[in-house]
């Protein structure tokens, strides 16, 4: 059976101390993985949806982890080969003090990054109803960025959905420079029928920090939807020829973890688009999303339920539909 959305890219495990404080002074490590596509597609299992995720792991047990736990999501993981010629991916989270949290990557030349475009199933991508695709594996590597574009061009040939999220990575940019990478997240968004970068990366992207001014840009490169996150704030959305606005966020009391966030945003906008719902409603859906994520540790570990999210929003707005205004 084909899958509702397939996506692509690097998933690494997590290495979270177990303790605050700078890393030297931290002796344990919750083990948990996070990787911004397979992160979409667990959100969309755990919404209801099919969901299948391509890449390559380290032939290592850190690798072995990662296909067990994204296949116990209920994600397709049947396309993730194992490469003998590099390691899995790592990353640590650190916990400096309450709402400064830092990241440390060691991704550079691993399994992943050797992904390339003999490695999509072309197949897959030509029966499923959205692509989706994210700016950190463009960066990852020449045969990486080489994959994105094939597997844009076999979405167009069918009328496949392209969704793409920018999801900005400066420390992946040392290869090909800021001006560089900008060009190629610019040309990748040219693409994609539906672009959802946060402001900050817009502004980076185009110069701008008019949202009407981004949506137009990306309307003249044929882009059909545009969606922009403002934080906590509110997210913009644009239809090319058609409605836009702004749709409240929710508001989060207590924020334990805002990475993961943006990723359950995507899962919670591809998923009504998925349901026939208008793009404002989607949005509206998506936020709920978000909120829930940055209420719980870890990449994935609060991406919600269907039923969830409905609960969420009655509970916020005391009905159980309709967009929050």
């Amino acid at each position: 059976m084909s899958a509702d959305v397939v996506t692509f890219g690097e998933t690494m495990v997590l290495l979270e101390a177990g303790s605050s404080g700078p890393l030297r002074y931290v002796n344990t490590f919750n083990k948990r993985f996070g990787g911004a596509e397979s992160n979409v597609a667990i959100g969309l299992s755990k919404l209801g949806h099919q969901s299948l995720w391509m890449s390559k792991v380290g032939q290592d047990e850190f690798g072995e982890f990662l296909i067990q736990k994204i296949r116990g999501e209920g994600v397709n993981t049947d396309h993730v080969t194992s490469y003998s010629g590099a390691p899995t991916g790592l990353y640590f989270k650190e916990m400096r003090r309450p709402g400064d949290q830092r990241v440390a990557y060691y991704r550079s030349g691993s399994a992943a990054s050797f992904f390339t475009e003999t490695d999509l199933d072309e197949e897959q991508i030509a029966q499923t109803k959205i692509l989706h695709l994210t700016g950190i594996t463009a960066l990852l590597s020449e045969s990486c960025r080489t994959a994105i574009f094939k597997a844009i061009e076999v979405a167009k040939a069918h009328n496949v959905l392209v969704s793409f999220d920018p999801n900005l990575r400066y420390t992946l940019m040392g290869q090909l420079g800021e001006d560089g990478a900008r060009q190629v997240i610019r040309d990748i968004a040219a693409k994609a029928d539906l672009v959802m970068p946060g402001l900050d990366e817009a502004e980076w992207l185009y110069g701008t920090s008019d949202e009407t001014e981004v949506a137009d840009l990306l309307f003249a490169e044929g882009v059909q939807k545009v969606v922009i996150k403002n934080g906590g704030e509110y997210s913009f959305y644009a239809e090319n020829g058609g409605a836009q606005g702004r749709v409240p966020s929710f508001e989060v009391k207590q924020i334990v973890d805002a990475i993961g966030a943006g990723d359950g945003f995507a899962a919670g906008v591809l998923s009504g688009l998925l349901d026939k719902k208008s793009l404002e409603e989607s949005v509206h859906f998506a936020a709920a999303v978000g909120a829930l994520v940055i209420s719980s540790p870890g990449d994935i570990e609060g991406l919600p339920t269907r039923s969830e999210v409905l609960t969420y929003i009655e509970q916020k707005e005391g009905h159980s539909g309709g967009v929050l205004r």
